[in-house]
């Protein structure tokens, strides 16, 4: 792996993180609607990374209860599924429960529900590509081995990291495995603010218009050992 100088990010995230410290606690009032806000841009932006067509406005219906007219049902239940993907990872949060496969496979249980219900919390059985990425996924069958290698390394050298560090590793070391036949990305974006969140940190928002920064940023990662790019996209979204 390439070295890696967080230093230089961390020191501004810890001041950053400080005030929000000095002002918390926030109006009741002020962080209902903050939540809202975030709970709707999160998940538009997470589906049309993933090819959802629903606008921001039509996300925001479909979160309301109204259908969209000339929309699939899978585009709205892909909405749905990931407000309670984040209702899920609040609670986690909340509970304080440490890191494990249970609650990866759990999220990904609830991004897929009513969609592909066969493999929803399962580990892939099949080998896959990723379209456009140098990045090859492993074989199926290595895919339990290596999700377990990667919890082993969260707990042990990632526990070590600065929080915003450990979170970018997560989310790009999670789908450099690619576990799922579908949903990785959901999964990883829900995982990598999960671990921000459980340190103090809001959740980010990797818009739908940095998709491409954001993909090559971590074939980088994935074929290059490189993971200055993705830290640094995530750090300054933080």
């Amino acid at each position: 792996m390439q070295p890696i100088d967080f230093k230089s990010y961390s020191d501004e995230l810890d001041k950053l993180k400080e005030h929000l410290d000095f002002v918390r606690p926030l109006p009741l009032a002020v962080l209902k609607n903050l939540r809202e806000d975030q709970i709707l841009r999160w998940t538009y932006h997470s589906n049309a990374i993933e090819g959802n067509t629903l606008t921001l406005k039509e996300t925001k219906v479909v979160l309301e209860g109204i259908t969209v007219g000339g929309k699939s049902l899978r585009e709205h239940l892909e909405v749905i599924n990931h407000r309670e993907a984040i209702y899920y990872v609040e609670a986690i949060v909340q509970e304080r429960q440490d890191f494990s496969a249970h609650i990866i496979r759990s999220i990904h249980q609830l991004i897929l529900k009513g969609i592909d219900d066969a493999n929803a919390g399962k580990w892939r059985d099949v080998n896959v590509i990723i379209s456009g990425a140098r990045h090859t996924p492993p074989d199926f069958i290595h895919i339990a081995k290596k999700t377990d290698l990667f919890i082993k390394w969260y707990k042990q050298v990632g526990r070590t990291l600065h929080p915003v560090e450990r979170a970018a590793r997560v989310h790009a070391d999670f789908v450099k495995i690619h576990p799922f036949t579908d949903g990785n990305g959901r999964v990883s974006r829900l995982l990598m603010n999960l671990e921000l969140m459980k340190n103090g940190f809001p959740p980010v928002v990797v818009s739908a218009d940095q998709r491409l920064a954001y993909y090559l940023a971590l074939d980088a990662a994935h074929v290059e050992n490189n993971y200055s790019p993705f830290l640094e996209l995530i750090a300054s979204l933080v």
